[in-house]
């Protein structure tokens, strides 16, 4: 057998696979580079400084950029596509890993939006940052879970980001706050995280998430209203699963003594069900109810304690 006979000509239908995946990565790529920021930022406390690197995605045409929240902690200034544009912080949430900064005299093309709540597994995504160094990089893949959770801090205070986007698409260092895009080049997601070979994170852009940036561009912050309660999504007994026909409520596992909640009447052990009329499904549900100017307004939950519902009015205090 000669060794040429070794190499067989690519199947007709696997070519074409091949140059319509090609097609789909390489548009994407040419519609978001333009919109993709590498950054170079410095850090200081006081006590130690350092530089840094990170992406960002251009939201608007007057420089306005979001990247992830830990890219920019401690920023004291910074550049944007080398020393192209100077960098200000706009705001930041440790809390959702978000934030925004301002690139003076940026030219960045502002990315197209979708929403990461439409995203189904299996999904083609591209991903664009600057991993590494390595400015303008792009890697494609598929989104490989949803609904997954990244914990996060502030000070003492510790949140959980919920419906965070799991994708196979490679990220190294330097890709976080970069894009994670669907296949027609809208934003889905900010990479926020490497969680280990082939298992990336990103922040989804969806109806909470992007109130927290709206609330960053208006006030700098994120306005959160604070109930005073530990707790997760926990299956309704079933019961109660049958009476409200969903199947899951967030459970109380704690609460904090002086709280609103403790004030309302809530107690370990209570299931929240509902928000005025709202359904409480999972900790996300209860979650975007404390963002925004509304945060620290009464609001009647009601929960399941043992056999009985109640109603319990709530006021939320501003954190």
């Amino acid at each position: 057998m000669a060794i040429t006979e070794l190499f067989a000509e690519p199947q007709a239908e696997d070519a074409a696979a091949l140059d319509a995946y090609s097609a789909v990565v390489t548009a994407v790529a040419e519609r978001l580079l333009p919109s993709v920021a590498s950054l170079r930022v410095r850090r200081s406390n006081g006590r130690w400084s350092e530089e840094g690197a990170g992406s960002a995605v251009a939201l608007s045409s007057d420089g306005i950029l979001v990247t992830s929240a830990h890219v920019v902690e401690a920023m004291t200034g910074g550049e944007a596509d080398g020393s192209e544009h100077q960098l200000e912080l706009v705001g930041k949430d440790p809390l959702s890993d978000l934030a925004l900064i301002r690139a003076g005299g940026s030219d960045l093309r502002p990315a197209a939006l979708a929403d990461a709540d439409q995203l189904r597994i299996g999904q083609l995504v591209v991903a664009v940052g600057n991993p590494l160094g390595y400015a303008g990089s792009v890697t494609a893949g598929v989104v490989s879970g949803l609904g997954r959770s990244l914990p996060t801090r502030q000070g003492s205070e510790r949140r959980v980001v919920e419906n965070v986007i799991q994708t196979d698409a490679a990220l190294n260092p330097g890709n976080s706050g970069g894009a994670l895009a669907d296949s027609r080049a809208r934003l889905i997601g900010i990479n926020t995280a490497v969680a280990g070979a082939g298992l990336g994170l990103a922040v989804p852009l969806n109806a909470t998430t992007r109130r927290i940036l709206d609330s960053l561009h208006r006030l700098g912050r994120v306005q959160r209203g604070y109930l005073g309660v530990a707790g997760g999504t926990q299956p309704l007994p079933p019961e109660w699963a049958r009476t409200l026909g969903r199947q899951a409520a967030v459970a109380v596992m704690d609460v904090v003594a002086g709280s609103p909640a403790v004030i309302a009447g809530m107690r370990p052990g209570d299931l929240i069900v509902a928000a005025g009329d709202e359904p409480i499904r999972r900790t996300a549900d209860l979650q975007d109810l404390m963002i925004g100017d509304s945060s620290d307004r009464p609001i009647e939950l009601m929960v399941v304690r043992g056999d009985v519902s109640l109603r319990l009015a709530v006021t939320p205090s501003q954190r």
